[in-house]
């Protein structure tokens, strides 16, 4: 069974698709996936070019999916050396 968030109709979790991960609707590219090559410096623009199954749209919504994630999570914290 596939779930969708209502904020967000481009992501998508099937618990049989990557082992439950969010993920792009329609495809196997999770976003954490999409946050990884963006982080790691590949471009939106790269992106789209590279994965031409996945929209521009798409990955946008994976970027603002992943913040409001963030939003809703208490990261603990400890004192640096």
């Amino acid at each position: 069974m596939t779930y969708t968030y209502p904020d967000f109709p481009n992501i998508t979790v099937d618990p049989e698709v990557c082992m439950g991960k969010p993920v792009l609707a329609g495809t196997r590219m999770p976003v954490v996936s999409v946050l990884g090559y963006l982080g790691g410096g590949m471009s939106v623009d790269e992106f789209v070019r590279e994965f031409s199954w996945i929209t521009r749209e798409q990955v946008l919504e994976a970027m603002a999916f992943a913040s409001a994630m963030l939003d809703e999570r208490v990261v603990p914290l400890r004192q640096a050396s």
